[in-house]
C-alpha cells in the first residue's frame, strides 16, 4: 500500500513532467495504489497506475476559475475540481433549487462539458468558535461570555433573560438564552446553533488563548485573571469568598471578590486561575472603580452554574 507522502511526491512529480498531459491524481481508498490522470494513452508514472481521461487539470481548473467570476444564487452550494471523476463538479441543496439555480448551471455547462452538477440535501454554513472573554451582543446590550459548555456556554445572569437573542463577537446569531438567574445570584446559560462550536478557550487579549483544564476553586489569596470584551486581561488577587453584594436590581449571594479591576461590558465574561491559568473560577458579576483608578470586581463561582443546569464545561 502506498504511502500518503510517497503518493504526494510521486503525484507532484508527474505534475511537473507531463505538464498539460497531467490530468490529476488520487489514492484509491480500497487498494491505497496512486492513480495519476493522463489526457494521452502510452504515458506511465513510476510508482502509480495511470488512466487516460479528457480533461487536463489545467483545463478543470480554467473552468472552475470562471465560475468563480459568476455570482451564483443561494442554492448552489459549492462547486470543485474532482480529479478522481475528471470534472468540476457543481452541488445544488435540492430542496431549495429553482429557475435562478437552473440557469446558472446550464450557463456553467456551457462553459465546458466538464461540468456535473450533484445535488444535496443542504447548504454549508460558516462555523464559528466560542471563547471565554469575547463579546455578546442582546439586541442594544454588550456583555462578555464566560465559559464553554456542551451545546453553548455561560455567562452573567443580568446580561438576559430566558428567550433572549444573543449574538457572538461578530454579530451573527448565536442562540438564546436557556436559563437565567439575577438578582439572588447572577448567573445564565445559553443555548447555540449549530453554527457555533464549544471551545475549552479564554481570550488572553494579546497573548496566547488560555485552555481551560478544569474548575478546581482557587484559594483566598491565589493570584487570578479575568477576560472581558471591554478590558481584556486584568489580574488581582481573591480577596474574600461567598461575599453578599446588594447591587439597585437587589442583593446577590455567594459572589467571589477580587482586586481586579473590571467595566461595563466585561460583565459574564471568564475568570481563571491555577497553573496556566487553566482551572475556570466563574462569570463577572459586577464592581465599583475602573480599569483606570483601579477597583473592587466580583465574579459568580462557576461551579453552582453548572450545577444549576446540569452543565458539562468544555475542556482542553
Amino acid at each position: 500500500m502506498a504511502n500518503d507522502a510517497q503518493s504526494g511526491q510521486v503525484a507532484e512529480s508527474a505534475k511537473s513532467s507531463l505538464g498539460d498531459a497531467f490530468g490529476g491524481a488520487w489514492i484509491d481508498q480500497a487498494t491505497g495504489r496512486l492513480t495519476v490522470a493522463v489526457t494521452r494513452s502510452g504515458l506511465s508514472v513510476t510508482g502509480a497506475d495511470t488512466k487516460v481521461v479528457a480533461n487536463s487539470l489545467s483545463q478543470l481548473t480554467g473552468t472552475k476559475s470562471v465560475l468563480d467570476l459568476m455570482n451564483a444564487p443561494a442554492a448552489i452550494t459549492s462547486w470543485r475540481v474532482d480529479e478522481q471523476s475528471n470534472s468540476v463538479v457543481v452541488e445544488v441543496n435540492k430542496n431549495v433549487r429553482d429557475a435562478a439555480a437552473d440557469q446558472w448551471i446550464a450557463t456553467a455547462k456551457s462553459i465546458s462539458g466538464a461540468v456535473k452538477v450533484a445535488e444535496v440535501t443542504e447548504s454549508p454554513t460558516p462555523l464559528y468558535d466560542l471563547r471565554g472573554g469575547d463579546a455578546i451582543y442582546m439586541g442594544g446590550g454588550r456583555c462578555s461570555l464566560g465559559f464553554s459548555v456542551t451545546g453553548g456556554y455561560v455567562t452573567a445572569g443580568h446580561c438576559g433573560r430566558a428567550g433572549t437573542a444573543v449574538s457572538g463577537f461578530n454579530r451573527v446569531a448565536q442562540g438564546t438564552f436557556a436559563g437565567s438567574v439575577f438578582p439572588g445570584n447572577d448567573y445564565a446559560h445559553v443555548r447555540t446553533n449549530a453554527n457555533w462550536t464549544p471551545r475549552p478557550w479564554v481570550n488572553r487579549y494579546g497573548g496566547a488563548n488560555v485552555i481551560v483544564r478544569g474548575n478546581t476553586e482557587a484559594a483566598v489569596g491565589a493570584q487570578i485573571c479575568r477576560s472581558g470584551s471591554t478590558t481584556g486581561w486584568r489580574c488581582g488577587t481573591v480577596q474574600a469568598k461567598n461575599q453578599t453584594v446588594n447591587y439597585p436590581q437587589g442583593s446577590v449571594r455567594g459572589l467571589t471578590r477580587t482586586n481586579a479591576c473590571a467595566e461595563g461590558g466585561d460583565s459574564g465574561g471568564s475568570w481563571v486561575a491555577g497553573s496556566g491559568f487553566g482551572q475556570a473560577q466563574g462569570v463577572t458579576s459586577g464592581g465599583s472603580g475602573n480599569c483606570s483608578s483601579g477597583g473592587t470586581t466580583y465574579f459568580q463561582p462557576l461551579n453552582p452554574i453548572l450545577s444549576r443546569y446540569g452543565l458539562t464545561l468544555t475542556r482542553g
